[in-house]
């Protein structure tokens, strides 16, 4: 028996499919979320980061998110040297209760001098907080920090803020500690988990960067995805959620130095 008669020869039309499914995989990959987006004319203008109130994983990806949006923007052509805006962080008293204030001494140095923290009694006034601070032209960016599921944050609020920052270019971050999913207007919404940090190239006993796992599933722009999120203090650094061992240890050295060079001196060849 001929081998045509086995097995009949491939079409054309099944190549064309195959040519068409790769090409719509590719475009999947290319909308992926990652760091830098700013830099392309992409701004996530209101994001929501769902996170427990019982650590600041939350406020922590906020504030890398945010940085990393900030840094993006001035790498543009005609771009100021520094920006010199300020950060506006407001809290209402219950997010204040669970994660404590921000502390200065604490942030990254790019911040010290630029941040106005307020303390809102009630989640009305963090909400007229937030939208005050997305029409100031003189604020870079804001970052939100709301306790719960407030009767006041419905839908009509989370719209008021996604029309208050696409009308003025602001952007906004609302970390929702402690709360359920509910209607939101919000173009990226996250969901963040402290995760264990990689340990440090040439001190496995000092404390490791900041690291998260974050979880992206909701966009109008991206596809969903999750991903280890890490802040090397120069900044975001995106990895697979379940990366190997490698991608952890290099992600933990800012210098990119390989691992081979630990047991001799650097200038050895």
């Amino acid at each position: 028996m001929s081998r045509s008669a086995m097995s009949p020869p491939a079409s054309r039309s099944h190549f064309r499919m195959t040519a068409a499914d790769m090409a719509a995989l590719s475009a999947v990959r290319s909308n992926r979320w990652r760091p830098g987006l700013a830099g392309q004319g992409q701004f996530a203008r209101n994001s929501e980061v769902f996170a427990s109130g019982r650590d600041g994983s939350g406020a922590g990806l906020a504030l890398s998110l945010a940085l990393d949006e900030l840094r993006s923007q001035a790498v543009g052509e005609g771009a100021e040297r520094e920006d010199r805006r300020t950060i506006l962080w407001v809290q209402d008293r219950a997010a204040a209760r669970l994660t404590g204030r921000p502390y200065r001494p604490g942030l990254p140095q790019a911040v010290h001098h630029r941040l106005i923290h307020v303390l809102a009694e009630k989640p009305q006034d963090l909400l007229f907080a937030l939208e005050e601070g997305l029409r100031c032209r003189e604020i870079a960016c804001v970052i939100g920090e709301l306790a719960g599921n407030p009767k006041a944050f419905d839908f009509t609020a989370s719209r008021r803020l996604s029309l208050a920052a696409e009308k003025h270019g602001s952007a906004l971050w609302l970390v929702r500690l402690d709360a359920a999913r509910e209607l939101s207007s919000a173009r990226l919404r996250w969901e963040v988990h402290s995760t264990p940090s990689p340990a440090p190239e040439w001190n496995p006993q000092a404390p490791g960067i900041p690291s998260w796992k974050a979880e992206l599933f909701r966009a109008r722009s991206h596809a969903p995805g999750e991903w280890t999120l890490h802040d090397d203090g120069t900044g975001l650094v995106a990895g697979r959620a379940h990366g190997s061992g490698e991608g952890r240890a290099a992600a933990a050295n800012p210098f990119h130095l390989v691992r081979a060079s630990r047991d001799r001196p650097l200038a050895a060849g």
